[in-house]
C-alpha cells in the first residue's frame, strides 16, 4: 500500500465513484490506513494488532459493495465478495464458509501473477517474436565435424565458404524480417503453429460437492498428458499465444504463491453481503429449522473472522489479519440478532443513509463512471453524440426517488431501469441512421417516455 494514501486521500478517491455516505468512507479509510501502520509496527506487536472489522447497515443500492470494492482497488489488495445466505452449515450440502478464504487466495494468486507477468512482458514478447521468426525464416544450424574427413583441404575450404555465405545470407534475411515483425508489417500473415489442446477436466466430487476439491482435481488434470495440434494463425494471434506461453515459463510460481499467501493474509478484504439474512430470529412454526441452520452458519463464520488456519490448494493461510466487511439491509432482523460472539468481531458499525433526490442528481453527473457518461461513451462508438439537459437530469432523479418511495427502495440501481426505458429506442435505432447526429435529452423527452409508467403504480412496479 502507498504510504501517501492517507485517510483523507482515500476518502477523496472514493468520492470520485460514490456519492455521500461520509461515515462509511471515513471508517473504511481508517481501517485501510491501520493496515499500513500495523506493517510498520514492531514484530512483537504486529502479530497482536488485529483489524477492526466493519458492519455496514443500510438499504440496497446505496454503495456498500462499491465502497469495499473501490477500497480494495486503491490498496491493490485481494478482494472477494460473498453472500452470507449462500453458505450452509458444516454437514449440509452446499458451500462452507472456508470457501470464501480459498476464493480470496485464488484472487491473490491471480493478482500477483498478473503483476509478475507485466514485469517480464518485454522478455516474453521478445521470446515470442524469436519463435515466430524461427518459423518464418528457420536459422541455419552449424553442425560440428564428426567422424573421418575424406575430402581434400581445397574441397573443405570451398564447403566452408559456401556454408559461411549461406549463414550470412540467412542472418541478413532474418534481420530484415525481424524489423518487419517488430513494425507489425507481418501481423496479417498466416503461419502454422503447434497449439496445446486443453485436456478434459476431471470432475471429482467431495462430501460437499465440488467445493474444496480444487487441489485434487488440478493434480489429476496435470497427470493427463497434454495434446498439441497444428493450427493456422495470423502472426498477431501467434504472438499473443506465444507471449502467454513464454510468460508462464518465465514466472516463478513458487515465488508467486508465497507472495500471494502473504498478501491475502495481510492485505486481503472479504466483503460478506446479506449478513442480515443469517441473523433473522425464528417467528415460530416451520421456520425453526431454517433459523437453526442460520445460526450454524454464524458459528462456522466465527472462527474465520476471529482468526484461524484455512488450508487451500496453494498452502495454509491464517485469517487473523484479513479485513472483513459485513453488510446488510437489516429491515427485518437487527444487528443484535447476530450471535453475541459474531457481533463482537465487527466493532465498527456504520449506517448508510437512503439516497435523496439530490443524491441521484449527483450520481448521474459527478462520478467518473456515472451512467450518463457510460451511455455517452456507448453512443459515441457509433459516431453519435448524447447530451442530457440539467432539467432532464433532475427529472430522472425525481422519478427515481419517487418510485423508490412508492414501490421498493433499491437505491441507485433504480437509475439503470429508468435510463434504459428512456434510451432504449435511441439505442435500437442508432445503427441504422446517419452518424454525426446529436441527441439532446430534455425534460419533456424524459416525461414523455415515463409518463404512462409513472402514472400507474402497477406499471411502475413491473417496469421500473
Amino acid at each position: 500500500m502507498n504510504e501517501h494514501l492517507t485517510p483523507s486521500k482515500i476518502v477523496e478517491e472514493l468520492n470520485k465513484y460514490i456519492i455521500g455516505q461520509a461515515d462509511a468512507k471515513k471508517s473504511v479509510a481508517i481501517a485501510l490506513r491501520n493496515r499500513w501502520r500495523r506493517l510498520r509496527a514492531s514484530e512483537e506487536l504486529k502479530r497482536e494488532i488485529i483489524p477492526n472489522n466493519i458492519l455496514m447497515i443500510g438499504p440496497t443500492g446505496v454503495g456498500k459493495t462499491e465502497i469495499a470494492r473501490r477500497l480494495a482497488q486503491l490498496a491493490d489488495a485481494p478482494f472477494v465478495k460473498v453472500e452470507a445466505s449462500k453458505f450452509t452449515e458444516v454437514g449440509y450440502v452446499g458451500r462452507d464458509v472456508e470457501s470464501m478464504v480459498r476464493d480470496l487466495v485464488e484472487q491473490s494468486v491471480n493478482l500477483v501473477r498478473e503483476e509478475k507477468k507485466k514485469e517480464i512482458e518485454v522478455k516474453a514478447r521478445d521470446n515470442a517474436n524469436n519463435a515466430i521468426l524461427d518459423i518464418l525464416i528457420p536459422p541455419i544450424r552449424k553442425s560440428g565435424k564428426t567422424g573421418f574427413v575424406m575430402e581434400t583441404e581445397k574441397n573443405e575450404e570451398e564447403g566452408e565458404d559456401k556454408a559461411t555465405s549461406a549463414a550470412d545470407l540467412n542472418e541478413r534475411t532474418r534481420a530484415k524480417f525481424r524489423e518487419k515483425l517488430l513494425r507489425g508489417d507481418l501481423d496479417d500473415r498466416k503461419i502454422e503453429l503447434d497449439v496445446t489442446v486443453p485436456s478434459q477436466n476431471v470432475q471429482i466430487m467431495g462430501p460437499n460437492g465440488m467445493d474444496g476439491m480444487d487441489g485434487l482435481q488440478e493434480l489429476f488434470s496435470q497427470m493427463v498428458p497434454k495434446k498439441t495440434k497444428k493450427r493456422s494463425l495470423t502472426v498477431a494471434e501467434a504472438r499473443e499465444y506465444l507471449t502467454e506461453e513464454e510468460a508462464q515459463k518465465l514466472i516463478d510460481m513458487d515465488a508467486v504463491t508465497r507472495e500471494a499467501l502473504d498478501r491475502a493474509g495481510n492485505s486481503g478484504i472479504i466483503f460478506i453481503d446479506e449478513v442480515d439474512k443469517i441473523a433473522a430470529k425464528s417467528t415460530g412454526g416451520g421456520g425453526a429449522s431454517v433459523d437453526v441452520s442460520r445460526e450454524g452458519v454464524q458459528r462456522d463464520l466465527l472462527p474465520i473472522v476471529e482468526g484461524s488456519v484455512v488450508n487451500t490448494k496453494y498452502g495454509a493461510i491464517r485469517t487473523d489479519h484479513v479485513l472483513f466487511i459485513a453488510a446488510g439491509a437489516f429491515h427485518v432482523a437487527k444487528p443484535s440478532d447476530l450471535i453475541p460472539e459474531l457481533q463482537g468481531r465487527f466493532p465498527i458499525r456504520v449506517e448508510l443513509s437512503s439516497l435523496t433526490q439530490e443524491d441521484f442528481v449527483k450520481i448521474l453527473t459527478i462520478p467518473k463512471n456515472a451512467l450518463t457518461k457510460q451511455y455517452h461513451a456507448l453512443l459515441e462508438s457509433e459516431g453519435v453524440k448524447l447530451h442530457f439537459d440539467e432539467d432532464a437530469i433532475r427529472e430522472i432523479a425525481e422519478v427515481a426517488f419517487l418510485v423508490n418511495q412508492d414501490v421498493e427502495n433499491i437505491g441507485a440501481r433504480r437509475l439503470h431501469t429508468i435510463l434504459s426505458n428512456i434510451l432504449n429506442d435511441i439505442l435500437f435505432e442508432v445503427p441504422d441512421i446517419d452518424p454525426n447526429i446529436e441527441f439532446t435529452i430534455s425534460k419533456d423527452f424524459v416525461s414523455g417516455k415515463l409518463e404512462m409508467v409513472t402514472k400507474t403504480k402497477d406499471l411502475s412496479h413491473y417496469i421500473l
